[in-house]
């Protein structure tokens, strides 16, 4: 069973960083490529970016290309979402979530296991 914890989250101006991270209690956790999705209120699910374990290959949504960076420390079981250059269009819950292979257009994922989620607000 895999469990998600996630903080980060907060109130930021448009252009603002902020940087989410996720730390995981699995034993497996070497097994798993991880991700980011988000969901905002009325808005289908999107998948933000991926990161595999084995080679560190990520994954982004052409909507957060060149502004989000995925990384991963596994010794830590921690993985990061940095998030610059933020818009009021990244407003929404940012989820952490396991799989089994990172899909090229994150949202194609299939994510297995996710946590509670952390709120992201891009506002002025």
């Amino acid at each position: 069973q895999v469990q998600l914890v996630e903080s980060g989250g907060g109130l930021v101006q448009p252009g603002g960083s902020l940087r989410l991270s996720c730390e995981a209690s699995t034993f497996a956790w070497d097994y798993y490529v991880i991700g980011w999705f988000r969901q905002a209120p009325g808005k289908e699910r999107e998948g933000v970016a991926c990161i595999r374990s084995s080679d560190r290959t990520t994954y982004y949504a052409d909507s957060v290309k060149g502004r989000f960076t995925i990384s991963r420390i596994n010794r830590k079981k921690t993985v990061y979402l940095q998030m610059d250059s933020l818009k009021p269009e990244d407003t929404a819950v940012y989820y952490c979530a396991t799989s089994v292979a990172c899909a090229p257009n994150p949202s194609d994922t299939v994510w297995g296991s996710w946590g509670q989620g952390t709120q992201v607000t891009v506002s002025s």
